[in-house]
């Protein structure tokens, strides 16, 4: 996913936070838009880790560098945007035990989805860089062994 559609889903989750939380719902409700909320956050986070070092086979975000790091500071400020509205939302109307509930919940997700998910992205990246090196490995091994048998050849050693 690129951090357009993941702050989208974010925003999204967000909204529909904001318009439960201002028709008086209990948070416990608002539960799935809350889960929602917090995975696009992660995902966010990951892929800007993941930007750090990707895969040599794949780059993360296209255009620039300049493009990339504006990219990502302006989506980084808006999810930290809605991060603290929640915080003073939740921390006034049922105080600050609840925002440490969400953010307890939200490291216990955060986890969750890092054993998942991204352990499994990660074997999946070490997969195809394991395939791409082997046949690298295999042209660079054949073109090398043609080279030194039409070398012998023209040398007439064999």
């Amino acid at each position: 996913m690129d951090p357009v559609s993941i702050t989208l889903m974010a925003t999204g989750a967000y909204k529909t936070l904001r318009a439960g939380l201002d028709t008086y719902k209990d948070l416990s409700e608002m539960g799935q838009s809350l889960a929602t909320w917090g995975k696009a956050c992660a995902d966010f986070n990951h892929l800007e880790d993941r930007q750090k070092n990707p895969p040599f086979w794949q780059k993360t975000f296209k255009g620039s560098d300049e493009e990339t790091a504006i990219l990502i500071w302006s989506k980084k400020e808006e999810l930290s945007r809605m991060r603290s509205e929640l915080k003073d939302y939740i921390s006034w109307h049922y105080g600050p035990k609840k925002w440490e509930e969400v953010l307890g919940i939200e490291a216990q997700m955060r986890k969750q989805r890092k054993d998942e998910i991204y352990r499994k992205q990660a074997r999946i990246d070490a997969v195809i860089n394991f395939a791409i090196g082997a046949v690298i490995f295999a042209i660079s091994g054949g073109a090398l062994f043609l080279f030194f048998y039409f070398w012998g050849q023209y040398q007439g050693r064999w």
